[in-house]
């Protein structure tokens, strides 16, 4: 039997496999972030899951300023997995303590080419917190229906 944490040759186990994501994301949820830049925040931003099913949810995107602007997608859970699917010998993986607004959270850090990506071991699915190109995505709560 193959490992789900992995998804192809040269690359490093993902945190999460697909039907852990899909667990977690249960009938819907909805995930508040934060953006930040160099000079303080950017704005925030809703990821909403839908209609979800055993292959994968509708993913509704918007900007909390501008809630008519939504872009919609079908997202299958294993594309959700493969958002980690990292290149092994160009990152670093360690398990770290991280403060944030979800509270005191124990993650796995991923230090990659394109930034330093947290998932929280108690929440599969996005990076809690994600910095790159002097941005940080910071996961504000999750609300699941």
């Amino acid at each position: 039997m193959t490992d789900p944490h992995l998804l192809g040759p040269g690359l490093l186990p993902t945190p999460f496999t697909a039907a852990e994501i899909r667990d977690a994301t249960g009938a819907g949820m909805t995930v508040h972030l934060l953006l930040e830049g160099p000079d303080g925040p950017l704005g925030e931003h809703v990821n909403r899951f839908h209609d979800t099913d055993d292959e994968g949810a509708t993913l509704d995107r918007w900007a909390v300023d501008d809630p008519k602007a939504v872009v919609s997608n079908r997202v299958t859970w294993v594309e959700l997995q493969s958002h980690a699917a990292f290149d092994a010998e160009t990152t670093s993986v360690s398990t770290v303590a991280l403060s944030t607004p979800l509270g005191d959270l124990t993650c796995r850090r991923y230090d990659t080419a394109d930034g330093v990506f947290w998932f929280s071991i108690d929440h599969p699915g996005m990076p809690v917190q994600h910095e790159s190109d002097g941005l940080r995505t910071t996961v504000l709560s999750i609300e699941r229906d």
